[in-house]
């Protein structure tokens, strides 16, 4: 660790304390009040290029700032122990993130649309609530089969996809996304509109939906063993996303999304990287999907419509097209402001909408813009 990575440093731990207290507040008017002193402080930084000293640090110590961000989320986790509601939202972002992944993948890296990830995140999420209530694989791989299940349907599904263009491709996803609900609410194997329960996830004989009791008079959240459970699935996606952008298959996602002629003329094969993309972001929105059915215990077909596709498509683009470290703080709004405050639930859609629009037109780049990939052999950013 260099003294370069103080600035990194300061704003992980800053970030970590706003995170707590936004989860922890209570009143309206303190989740407010939060809210706008987070605003003051990205503006500040902007003005006085705070945030640009944090990037560079950031990028000199980035496997340090890695660990110590886990290290910080096990805290935050940690001090959460007996907040069931707190301890869920944080495990619901989490997981966000992990599908966030995905799609960031396919829209910002290979330029591939899809409006379906609410499809395929209930694609990871009913396959878990029937592989682990009819057979005895162990849950470990269950989790992992969701996200199989998800992209090999999702390689059906690129097949048209590849002979359209623009918003025609994107009609064909959302098409798939609704008829995916449709076929869920008329399926009775599958539980039909009431859905399925799914049973909680077990790992070495220990059942995650157990209280985990320190002694006779303490008791912690089960939800602290999901955090975990979220922590590691987030972790281990965040560091694969970021190494695949950074290698020879990044490149030649970047070199798709930019200019399909000129790819095709350098002898990329076009097709393939889409396919490839695709499969990849939905299998790690349908590994998302499968933990948090057994998280939550229940699936059905209304958790799972356009309007939560949407959702996702949101926070990739509030958090920055393509980047990775951005759907953090996208997920965070999205995900527990409507749950703070109440007030805004009913107008939740119409205020990420015009959440959207502000941050088009204010700052294209997202909240965390992706930086500039530079070719230079041996510095592959």
């Amino acid at each position: 660790m260099t003294s370069s990575f103080w600035p990194a440093l300061a704003a992980l731990i800053v970030s970590a304390v706003g995170v707590l207290a936004l989860l922890l507040a209570e009143k309206q008017w303190a989740v407010i009040a939060i809210v706008v002193a987070h605003g003051a402080v990205m503006f500040m930084a902007t003005r006085f290029g705070w945030n640009e000293q944090v990037r560079r640090s950031g990028a000199a110590n980035s496997r340090t700032v890695f660990v110590v961000a886990l290290l910080l989320s096990l805290g935050g986790a940690f001090v959460l122990r007996q907040h069931n509601f707190e301890l869920l939202m944080l495990c619901t972002v989490m997981l966000t993130v992990v599908a966030g992944l995905g799609l960031t993948l396919q829209f910002g890296h290979a330029g591939v649309v899809n409006f379906a990830g609410a499809a395929f995140f209930g694609i990871g999420a009913y396959t878990a609530a029937v592989l682990a209530t009819k057979t005895a694989l162990p849950h470990s791989l269950v989790i992992l089969a969701g996200g199989i299940s998800a992209a090999v349907i999702g390689s059906v599904l690129v097949l048209p996809l590849l002979r359209t263009r623009g918003h025609y491709a994107a009609l064909i996803t959302i098409a798939f996304g609704i008829l995916f609900k449709t076929f869920l609410e008329v399926n009775d194997a599958l539980g039909g509109p009431q859905g399925l329960k799914v049973p909680g996830f077990v790992l070495f004989g220990h059942a995650f939906n157990d209280p985990i009791e320190i002694d006779e008079e303490t008791e912690w959240s089960f939800y602290l063993a999901y955090a975990g459970l979220s922590l590691v699935l987030v972790a281990a996606a965040y560091a694969f996303v970021r190494r695949l952008e950074r290698s020879w298959l990044g490149l030649a996602f970047d070199a798709v999304r930019i200019d399909e002629t000129a790819a095709s003329a350098f002898g990329v094969n076009v097709a393939a990287w889409k396919i490839a993309a695709f499969s990849i972001g939905n299998f790690l929105i349908g590994v998302a999907g499968a933990a948090y059915a057994m998280m939550t215990g229940f699936v059905a077909p209304t958790s799972f419509t356009f309007g939560d596709s949407l959702i996702l498509v949101s926070i990739v683009i509030l958090g920055g097209l393509g980047s990775a470290l951005g759907l953090i703080p996208a997920a965070l709004i999205v995900v527990v402001l409507p749950e703070k405050l109440q007030a805004i639930q009913e107008y939740r859609f119409l205020l990420f909408a015009l959440l959207v629009i502000v941050i088009l037109l204010v700052r294209p780049g997202g909240l965390v813009p992706r930086a500039m990939r530079d070719y230079r052999v041996g510095d592959p950013r």
